[in-house]
């Protein structure tokens, strides 16, 4: 029988915080269509997911929405991971029996290589069975949305009257436990609150400590009630 082109080809794109995700991800999926191959993308992060703040956790959103629309094999998040990221790398090359790795560069001054070593030579040397393509990236490009939350605070939403409104004390009616971000420079609880619904993460925003999709509210609870 005759073997598919690149069928002993697997491709994994490493991604992290920041914008330049997107570009890594489509630079896997060019490659991974040239030779005709799978390719996954994996992420890996010290904090447990429910602890990223607003712009880290639309990131991972976005990646993912990305991995299903240019058919990646999987996407895989790595969170609340202790261990130095080339160690996860290479576990998770090495269960899937990747051949090529995508990563991103930033630009590294000659002291932090000295004081913290490049970790493309630790990936060398952590990962000697696959082939490394590294990708230079921007150092510093910023996104439209950073900056504008303080770091995010656990909290609930309850019912009140015909809507719901942002609480920090669980108590008797909590809807939904998840993470308000707060707008930086306001008094008041204006942001957006985000929070875990069939493994997917759901966003609304929040005004005055009320919130402005009720309706969407509405139907995610009716789902949760019927499940």
């Amino acid at each position: 029988m005759m073997k598919k082109p690149g069928m002993d080809e697997r491709i994994l794109v490493c991604v992290y915080y920041g914008p330049n995700g997107e570009r890594l991800i489509r630079r896997g999926h060019q490659m991974a269509s040239m030779l005709d191959c799978p390719f996954y993308i994996l992420t890996v992060d010290p904090l447990p997911y429910d602890e990223f703040d607003a712009d880290k956790s639309d990131y991972v959103e976005s990646w993912k929405a990305l991995a299903d629309e240019l058919g990646a094999e999987d996407f895989i998040l790595r969170d609340d991971e202790k261990r130095a990221s080339a160690k996860v790398i290479k576990e998770v090359a090495y269960e899937l029996n990747i051949t090529q790795i995508i990563v991103g560069q930033t630009a590294q001054s000659r002291w932090e290589e000295i004081t913290k070593g490049s970790f493309i030579n630790v990936l060398l040397r952590e990962i000697p069975f696959a082939d490394l393509h590294v990708v230079s990236v921007a150092r510093t490009v910023k996104s439209e949305e950073e900056g504008l939350y303080e770091k995010g605070v656990r909290a609930y939403l309850l019912k009140d009257g015909d809507g719901y409104r942002v609480s920090f004390t669980l108590t008797k009616g909590c809807a939904f436990e998840g993470i308000f971000f707060k707008e930086i420079g306001t008094d008041f609880n204006n942001g957006i609150f985000k929070f875990m619904h069939d493994h997917k993460m759901c966003q609304v925003h929040v005004h005055d400590d009320q919130i402005e999709e009720t309706g969407t509210v509405d139907r995610i609870a009716e789902e949760k009630h019927v499940k």
